[in-house]
């Protein structure tokens, strides 16, 4: 009854394990949650959101009310009548204006600026969003890269140490050489030497993560063992460097980036031209207690500049060069969006025909390995031969595991680059994972 009970607990204690690996979309909310980085572009969105009301608000009636409150001191002689005194007093005054501008080119100008840079803000956070899901994934299969890298050596290592210990025996037995001995060992120490740069890498990989989703990541959800990676759809070139050219956000900054600039010289332009505001106050003068005077008024100022040393026309000449500084930095990222979807197109493309290649050579080097063991027990090969073929087996593996992350990796970042990457292209990706 015991041995039954045994194997139920221990059943039950690996099934809590898995059932506590997180997955990709699982590590992807912590990231949002904790992300420093993310949170960053968050708040730069909240900013430059406001960017619109303070636009419009140069637009918009300004309400002041101002006032002054003051003591007199002094005298005053009559010299007909021969009579002086003191002629001490309070004089309070008090203004209520209204400013409503009518005609100010500068500001209908910075209104449209502060939309534009709103938008500006929205696409520099949606491709922060992009980039999140990037590192994530990134850092992700760069963990299961590590741990598949420190599992396939120390099954080397254990299968070396099997054939270590065989050799020894042998030489013993006189069956085999000394050489025999010296090579297993030599791989033996070799591999060990694999082991710990597996280990520190797999922590070096773990930290990584633990930045992005700030707390130490627990156990992760591995590929399924034969999972087949979707082709991109469509399958050819052209659709995504054409999307990349006009979707990439990126692009579209740079693109508002322009329209700010242009809006930018018509706004410096507006310092020739003149400005028309309405105006309504009223005023209340009081000396000592005593209502003196009330006064209510309501018209037009205008203002027009004649000459201002040539200010006026050099920031117009600055503007001219920053806008065309704009519209080169727009074509630069046109062209870095175009050449980011190929390489994404190409290494998706090419990471499903080097998949294929190493899931045939995985099946060769297994078939190699075990014709090596039988030709060693039978003598027609020696133990290098087996640990060799262990070795191409084992690093097959590693090639093949880090060729499918690659390729998935290469499809996120394809969408990415076209602008198209949403939260949502994370389930396919996490029904491939081991759950």
């Amino acid at each position: 009854m015991q041995k039954p009970l045994l194997a139920v607990l221990v059943s039950s204690a690996l099934f809590s394990l898995n059932a506590q690996a997180a997955d990709l979309v699982q590590v992807y909310k912590q990231a949002l949650a904790n992300d420093a980085t993310y949170a960053s572009a968050r708040a730069a969105l909240a900013a430059g959101q406001e960017r619109t009301a303070q636009g419009r608000s140069q637009l918009l009636p300004t309400v002041g009310l101002s006032g002054t409150a003051l003591k007199n001191s002094g005298d005053q002689t009559d010299r007909i009548k021969g009579l002086s005194g003191d002629t001490d007093n309070y004089s309070h005054t008090m203004q209520l204006q209204l400013t409503q501008p009518l005609f100010r080119w500068a500001n209908w100008e910075n209104y449209q600026q502060g939309k534009l840079s709103t938008a500006a803000a929205e696409a520099v956070f949606a491709q922060a969003q992009q980039d999140v899901i990037l590192r994530v994934s990134q850092a992700y299969f760069d963990v299961l890269t590590a741990q598949d890298n420190l599992t396939a050596t120390q099954a080397q290592k254990a299968a070396t140490t099997e054939q270590l210990a065989s050799a020894k025996r042998n030489f013993e037995v006189g069956t085999q050489t000394i050489t025999d001995t010296h090579e297993a060992q030599a791989a033996y120490d070799l591999v060990v030497a694999q082991e710990f740069a597996a280990q520190n890498d797999l922590e070096v990989k773990r930290t990584a993560l633990q930045q992005i989703i700030g707390q130490a990541p627990g156990a992760l959800a591995p590929l399924r063992t034969g999972v087949t990676v979707a082709s991109p759809q469509p399958a050819t070139l052209e659709p995504w460097v054409s999307a990349a050219e006009e979707q990439n956000y990126g692009v579209t900054g740079a693109k508002l980036n322009v329209e700010i600039a242009k809006r930018e010289i018509s706004k410096q332009r507006a310092g020739h031209m003149p400005t028309l505001d309405l105006v309504a106050q009223k005023t209340r003068n009081s000396v000592s207690g005593a209502s003196l005077a009330n006064n209510n008024a309501i018209g037009v100022t205008w203002s027009i500049p004649i000459f201002n040393g040539f200010a006026v026309t050099s920031k117009v000449r600055e503007s001219i060069a920053l806008e065309d500084k704009a519209r080169n930095d727009l074509e630069a990222s046109r062209r870095q969006a175009a050449q980011t979807a190929r390489q994404a197109f190409l290494g998706v493309n090419s990471g499903l025909a080097q998949v294929k290649a190493l899931e045939a050579a995985e099946v060769s080097s297994k078939s190699a390995l075990e014709s090596n063991k039988l030709g060693y027990q039978v003598g027609v090969r020696i133990n290098i031969d087996v640990l060799n073929a262990q070795r191409q087996l084992y690093t097959t593996q590693k090639d093949l595991s880090k060729a499918r992350y690659d390729t998935i990796m290469n499809g996120l970042r394809l969408k990415s680059a076209a602008g198209s990457l949403r939260e949502e292209d994370l389930e396919p990706i996490n029904a491939l994972l081991d759950h």
